[in-house]
């Protein structure tokens, strides 16, 4: 009835070890980031900013980013641990997560913040 591939992969989806469960969860979690944030961008698009549909993409939008960040952080914890004896478990969702997470950083830093209160920004500022 099933082939082989998806007879092996529904046995890793419930044989996984609690690191690559914790793994699926959090891109779980990137997904429906991802999702409240095109239905964001489409009622921005649409002209329903103030719409309550908007306002509950923009809440879960933003509810979901900061657990993103927490998780992650907690994964870098555990990942960068100094006082483990295991080496570096890297695996190619975890690279990939990492990447992301870099990304996300740095685009979702307070950019505005950081402009207007560095010296050197204020000073090309007024040469322009």
């Amino acid at each position: 009835m099933f082939t082989n591939s998806i007879y092996i992969d529904l046995l890793f989806l419930f044989n996984m070890t609690p690191y690559h469960a914790y793994i699926f969860f959090i891109i779980a979690v990137k997904l429906l980031f991802v999702i409240f944030a095109v239905t964001h961008l489409y009622y921005k698009v649409k002209g329903e900013v103030d719409s309550e549909s908007d306002k509950k993409a923009v809440f879960w939008k933003e509810r979901l980013e900061f657990v993103f960040i927490t998780l992650m952080s907690v994964l870098l914890i555990y990942t960068f641990n100094p006082r483990s004896n295991r080496g570096v478990n890297l695996d190619s969702e975890t690279k990939l997560l990492m990447y992301l997470f870099g990304f996300i950083l740095i685009i979702t830093a307070k950019w505005d913040i950081f402009i207007h209160e560095s010296p050197i920004f204020k000073k090309f500022q007024s040469v322009v």
